[in-house]
């Protein structure tokens, strides 16, 4: 059981961060932008309909991860957060306090989506994921990925991200 919720808290970032057994943790101030975005920070995916950039906020540690998008009531059009999970993993998320919709594009280590949950209903815990392995995440707003007809197999590059 501690090892799924392991699992859980892990692969958790913005949308699963919490186990059940978790006390919910404080919200904070009301995010507009992302901070990484200020300093440039992007995902550029590449479509049949020509480059799509999203300013990134990057989370790569424990807390950061756990955290993710939870609390936020807004998240900017072309926005998003990119998560480096740190390892290759068929990943998966739930939405407990998370207050928006989200997309989420799994990322490969290759760069490639590897699949997208689209759609996630903010506060549920049904978990989302693509059946695939994905070393990256990336959400952005709900219904974003179906708009600019981004689609699994879709190649991404990182731009003033360090992977570690």
């Amino acid at each position: 059981m501690r090892a799924l919720a392991v699992v859980l808290v892990l692969a958790g970032a913005s949308a699963c961060a919490k186990s059940p057994r978790d006390a919910t943790p404080t919200p904070s101030p009301v995010a507009t932008h992302a901070p990484d975005a200020a300093r440039g920070s992007e995902v550029v995916i590449t479509t049949p309909g020509g480059d799509l950039t999203v300013a990134t906020e990057v989370v790569s540690t424990g807390a950061e991860l756990e955290r993710g998008l939870m609390f936020r009531e807004f998240l900017a059009p072309d926005a998003g957060m990119l998560f480096l999970m740190g390892s290759d993993r068929d990943w998966a998320f739930w939405m407990r306090n998370t207050l928006i919709p989200l997309d989420m594009m799994f990322i490969t280590k290759d760069l490639a989506i590897a699949g997208i949950a689209a759609n996630a209903v903010p506060k549920t815990d049904t978990l989302r994921k693509v059946g695939a392995e994905s070393r990256y995440v990336l959400e952005v707003n709900g219904g974003w990925c179906a708009q600019h007809g981004v689609t699994a197999g879709a190649r991404v590059r990182f731009v003033a991200v360090t992977v570690p």
